[in-house]
């Protein structure tokens, strides 16, 4: 993948559309603070895939339950967003109400697996890989 940021083709041509989408995240919900607002309520549409798993490698009471709550709580909240007449129901204060708005709208995508395996590990390693294989072509969201 070392090729995908340049600027220019094998025979040196400039190139006309962005060589590569670029890959972050955090596992859980350790992203929360750090991009998701960003994500939500930015200037830049920055389209998501979201993965989860239906089985946990190793459960711990109700925290499996509570992660997937929140992905499927972020894609929903990327596709419909809350009005400023829904913050002001939550009794924000006036002041604070235009921060916790955001517009909703914003693709996504979510990824279930039954478990965290090899096999499913290869497979999503496999799926990213093609999207930077072709430049100038990636997953639509």
């Amino acid at each position: 993948m070392e090729s995908n940021g340049k600027h220019v083709t094998l025979d040196g041509s400039e190139v006309d559309y962005q060589t590569s989408p670029i890959y972050w995240g955090e596992p859980g919900t350790n992203g929360q603070h750090s991009f998701y607002q960003l994500i939500h309520q930015g200037t830049r549409l920055i389209p998501c895939d979201f993965i989860a798993f239906t089985e946990p490698l190793n459960p711990l009471g109700r925290h499996h339950d509570m992660l997937m709550a929140n992905v499927f709580a972020q894609t929903e909240a990327l596709a419909f967003g809350k009005t400023l007449d829904q913050v002001k129901s939550e009794s924000i204060p006036d002041w604070l109400a235009p921060h916790k708005v955001f517009e909703g709208n914003r693709p996504s995508n979510t990824i279930l697996a039954q478990r965290l395996t090899p096999e499913t590990l290869g497979k999503l390693v496999a799926l990213y890989e093609h999207c930077v294989f072709n430049p100038g072509r990636h997953l639509e969201h």
